[in-house]
């Protein structure tokens, strides 16, 4: 459930803008590199077997440093990134200027093309209703499409509930068994979850891949 104990919360779009003006991006890709590189792996091996094509929508893509590595990837023939952070959007097209991106909020966003692959990696907790986000995801995949999250803030992790006072932003805190079960009730068969990228002292990344 979203934490209250703070009044004075920010939105979570403001703060990735401002930390955008700062630079903090650049840290943002080091920090979850490793756990994204698990992911888009799994993912990828999903959708592109036998060298079949793939379209792939990243949400929350700040600087667009995942758009980039999935359209490197020789079977994808469109990579798209949405985030609602201006200054991330910016940077985005700053560095990649033939790139694929919008500068809009999750729920209001449609696309007329389905996709193979859905990657969002740590935005889907700062909604106040993630199932309703992953409902609304589940509905821009294709067919045996894929849509995988990754979330470093989530009930079993201790050393991140107090995240959202830190950076005075609602987060919402769900289990391993809640995400899931979003999965389930957006009509997503969940093929995996598991921990990416564990060290001595973090748990790792939790990772949940669904099928449509």
């Amino acid at each position: 459930m979203p934490n209250d104990e703070t009044t004075d919360w920010r939105a979570a779009s403001e703060v990735f803008h401002e930390w955008a003006l700062l630079g903090k991006d650049v840290g943002m890709e080091k920090g979850h590199g490793a756990a994204v590189d698990e992911m888009l792996t799994f993912a990828v091996s999903q959708v592109a077997t036998l060298g079949k094509r793939f379209q792939a929508l990243d949400v929350g893509c700040g600087n667009g440093w995942v758009v980039r590595r999935l359209s490197s990837h020789p079977h994808c023939s469109r990579a798209v990134g949405i985030d609602a952070a201006p200054a991330m959007i910016d940077k985005a097209k700053e560095l990649d200027a033939d790139g694929e991106y919008h500068l809009v909020d999750l729920l209001e966003w449609s696309s007329k093309a389905c996709f193979n692959l859905i990657h969002s990696m740590e935005t889907m907790y700062y909604l106040e209703d993630p199932g309703r986000g992953i409902e609304h995801l589940a509905g821009l995949l294709a067919d045996d499409g894929i849509l995988l999250i990754g979330v470093d803030h989530y009930a079993e992790n201790e050393s991140s509930l107090d995240w959202p006072q830190q950076v005075k932003t609602r987060m919402t805190t769900l289990s391993t068994q809640q995400w899931t079960s979003c999965f389930k009730m957006a009509g997503l068969d969940v093929i995996r979850v598991w921990k990416a990228a564990p060290r001595e002292g973090w748990p790792g990344t939790l990772v949940i891949a669904g099928r449509k």
